[in-house]
């Protein structure tokens, strides 16, 4: 059972602190797409690819204590911040989790915006049309955040880059 849970933590830990819940959804669900090994299945929500499963597995986290979720007021919204509490670190220490290297790959999606994140985990959850039906969907279901033809096609670019960033991290590992 906690397999799953452990991954998140490593997760995580990797990132060091991520800030928002959008954000860590989709880093997840882009994590899965370039197949690293997570589960959790999604479905496709106002935000893009969204897992309740994800959502339940983070509470039980916070509430074993692994996991710190700090809520933040920003604005007329509140933001949440997970990190790794050092009891989260101890159990990660002793649990023995059998995962491809994913670091970089984690830093290089948590560096990026939410916003951004979004488009590139809606441009993977259709990847299977062509890429003039993926902008279609793109600009119908997401009309509101207002991507342009650019940043559809620099979605793609990252796609490819994340990928051969985990390729890079395995071949070394």
């Amino acid at each position: 059972m906690m397999k799953e849970h452990a991954k998140l933590m490593k997760v995580i830990s990797s990132a060091g602190e991520i800030i928002g819940r959008k954000k860590l959804q989709k880093m997840i669900y882009i994590a899965k797409k370039i197949d690293l090994p997570f589960y959790e299945k999604y479905n496709f929500h106002f935000y893009g690819p969204y897992s309740e499963e994800l959502t339940l597995r983070i509470e039980e986290l916070c509430n074993l204590g692994f996991i710190n979720e700090i809520h933040e007021k920003k604005g007329g919204y509140f933001q949440y911040r997970y990190s790794l509490t050092e009891t989260g670190s101890e159990f990660l220490g002793h649990y023995d989790l059998d995962m491809p290297p994913l670091k970089g790959c984690i830093l290089d999606l948590n560096e990026q915006s939410s916003r951004f994140l979004e488009l590139v985990s809606t441009v993977l959850y259709f990847e299977g049309l062509g890429q003039e039906e993926v902008k279609e969907k793109v600009f119908t279901l997401k009309s509101k955040q207002r991507y342009t033809e650019e940043e559809v096609l620099e979605a793609y670019r990252y796609i490819d880059k994340i990928r051969g960033l985990v390729k890079e991290e395995l071949a070394e590992q």
